[in-house]
């Protein structure tokens, strides 16, 4: 039985502008997304015939709902292949969260196919097959940090310079115990009316001066037009991040539409991840953690030390063990 196992990471939006309101209803944005070294796993099985799902998450949809079987059903009717695949997902991004885990299980499971059909397609193929999936879906067929224009379908990859900047830094990255829709997100950005976006060209300019200064540290690109009235509504969240900066010198910031934020560590020295994470933990209650997820399973927060990949997505050959 052919079968393989690909990392399904999670994502940072490290720069998020969301520049207007299109007439179709969705947002045009400009983004720099990185993956993060931490994520998903997906096992891929060839099967005779048909999709099926399995997740040690109960949370998560097993029909078609979930993108992985709509990935599943989009690269058959892209390519004609009539194979079957059993997917196994093991869950680890939590969902609600804006760190990307369903559109990144999604391009796993297109990675994955791919593989068992005998790479029909190229990467061209499957960003195209992506795209129609979902606006976040193409920035996962690189694997590596890219800047998004459009409503997300439009990727560019980043220079190997400001790329090097980004590479093996270390994040701290926390989840909320709530989630937030990103239709609610959209819908709070849309209610302060202009002043809910950010003008497109300073967007452009704001990333193009990043760019151009090799000197320039991560932190001075970080922005995110929902982390405004996200924090507004949700109080718990600046709360924290006063304690976070007082303690620790670090400054918390809302990843995608929420609810999970991160901060970025000393490239070295500076507080460690587990003297954060007591703090967190301090804040939310004194509720154990989830040994499966890393996150608290109730109460309020919980956090852990991740690094910012500059390829974190790897197709590796299964050695599976029932």
């Amino acid at each position: 039985m052919n079968s393989i196992c690909v990392d399904s990471p999670a994502k940072l939006n490290l720069f998020l502008a969301i520049t207007a309101r299109r007439s179709d209803g969705y947002h045009d944005l400009v983004s720099l997304a990185a993956p993060l070294a931490w994520g998903d796993r997906l096992l891929a099985e060839e099967t005779s015939q048909g999709f099926s799902l399995e997740c040690d998450d109960p949370r998560i949809p097993r029909d078609g709902a979930n993108l992985i079987l709509r990935a599943a059903a989009a690269f058959q009717a892209a390519t004609g292949w009539r194979g079957g695949v059993r997917f196994i997902l093991e869950k680890r991004i939590p969902v609600g969260a804006g760190l990307g885990g369903g559109s990144s299980n999604a391009v796993a499971a297109l990675r994955a196919m791919n593989h068992l059909a005998g790479l029909p397609l190229n990467d061209a193929g499957l960003f195209k097959i992506a795209a129609g999936i979902g606006s976040d879906c193409p920035l996962f067929v690189s694997g590596s940090p890219v800047v998004m224009r459009g409503r997300g379908e439009r990727i560019e990859a980043l220079p190997a310079e400001p790329a090097g900047r980004l590479s093996g830094r270390r994040v701290f990255v926390l989840k909320p115990g709530f989630e937030i829709s990103t239709a609610s997100a959209y819908a709070r950005l849309a209610q302060r009316a202009r002043d809910g976006y950010l003008p497109e060209a300073e967007a452009e300019r704001r990333l193009a001066a990043w760019f151009g200064d090799a000197s320039a540290a991560v932190e001075e690109i970080l922005f995110n037009s929902f982390e405004h009235p996200t924090f507004e509504r949700f109080m718990a969240l600046p709360v924290l991040s006063d304690r976070i900066r007082i303690h620790f010198g670090l400054v918390l910031h809302l990843s995608g539409s929420g609810s999970a934020c991160f901060a970025l560590l000393p490239p070295s020295g500076g507080p460690r991840a587990d003297e954060v994470a007591a703090l967190v933990r301090e804040a939310g209650g004194s509720r154990p953690l989830s040994r499966r997820h890393g996150w608290l399973e109730r109460g309020f927060f919980a956090g852990r030390q991740i690094w910012l990949s500059q390829a974190a997505a790897k197709l590796q050959i299964a050695q599976y063990r029932h």
